[in-house]
């Protein structure tokens, strides 16, 4: 593990960039500042780049939005690879026809959706079509009511063999600079050991989710891991998934991780990055040089 004061050096070292999103581009307060010239800078040296992110609330289109109404533009559509991609495709091979019930906002339904299936919120499922629901999402932490919802989850997975999918495994988040919510990768958890069953997991810190970016790249470029860099703020999801994967990681320290906290954290899990960095920014003269 290597301390390193400047992002710019990684840039230089590497032909692409994974970037994790909260926590990296963006926190609670918006953009992390200053975050525009590390894109300047990519596009000045030709280097590539990716969002690649557990967010599974909103389709790609709307997530590049997200950035957009901020005044980041360099995130667009083609360069966002999210979990609920993975779900998707999942859904195409494996579920035929009925309802895919879900928990999250109407805007997660997406995915399921683009798989060409019906969707049925959490809320809706009831006596009279719970026999036809053939899937069941978790999508979000929000866009449902959290005492209904999960009761509604536990029995119909009691009631119905079906295959539950965790379309974002992230167990928290943060919500201050010192807080942190709970995500819905953690309520699945819950879930699970209720029930009884193993879900089906998609996302960091799991192989498919960078296996998916990196067949995407191969298919225009020749590329080894050793060419790719991941950059994410959380050790059991952005660096233990790119360590698994065998990519060089860099722990940035502007969300899940702080400056007081990431060396006891890293030597209490094992999970060491390749390298530690204050944050994604790259320093004012970056452009200049």
């Amino acid at each position: 593990m290597k301390r390193i004061e400047d992002f710019k050096s990684i840039i230089d070292r590497y032909e692409i960039v994974f970037f994790d999103a909260f926590g990296v581009l963006k926190t609670h307060s918006g953009l992390v500042p200053c975050i525009e010239r590390t894109f300047e800078y990519l596009k000045a040296q030709n280097k590539e780049y990716y969002i690649v992110t557990n967010d599974a609330s909103r389709s790609p289109g709307q997530l590049a939005q997200s950035y957009h109404d901020k005044g980041l533009y360099a995130v667009t559509a083609d360069r966002i690879i999210s979990s609920g991609q993975l779900t998707k495709e999942y859904l195409e091979l494996k579920v035929d026809d009925g309802y895919v019930a879900y928990l999250g906002t109407q805007e997660s339904a997406h995915y399921i959706e683009s798989a060409g299936l019906k969707t049925l919120p959490i809320r809706d499922v009831n006596s009279s079509n719970i026999d036809k629901v053939n899937a069941l999402i978790f999508m979000d932490d929000e866009g449902f009511d959290w005492f209904e919802g999960l009761n509604k989850t536990v029995n119909l997975l009691r009631k119905r063999t079906i295959p539950a999918i965790v379309a974002n495994t992230d167990y928290a988040y943060p919500v201050s600079k010192h807080d942190v919510g709970i995500a819905i990768g953690g309520l699945a958890q819950m879930i699970e050991t209720i029930v009884g069953k193993r879900f089906i997991r998609f996302g960091k810190p799991d192989s498919q989710m960078f296996m998916f970016a990196y067949d995407l790249i191969r298919e225009y470029r020749t590329i080894s891991k050793k060419q790719i860099v991941m950059v994410g703020d959380t050790l059991q999801t952005d660096i233990l998934g790119g360590n698994k994967f065998g990519l060089d990681t860099v722990l940035v320290l502007t969300g899940n991780m702080q400056e007081f906290d990431y060396q006891n954290r890293i030597e209490s899990t094992g999970i060491v990055p390749t390298y530690v960095c204050n944050s994604a920014v790259l320093g004012p003269d970056a452009l200049a040089l």
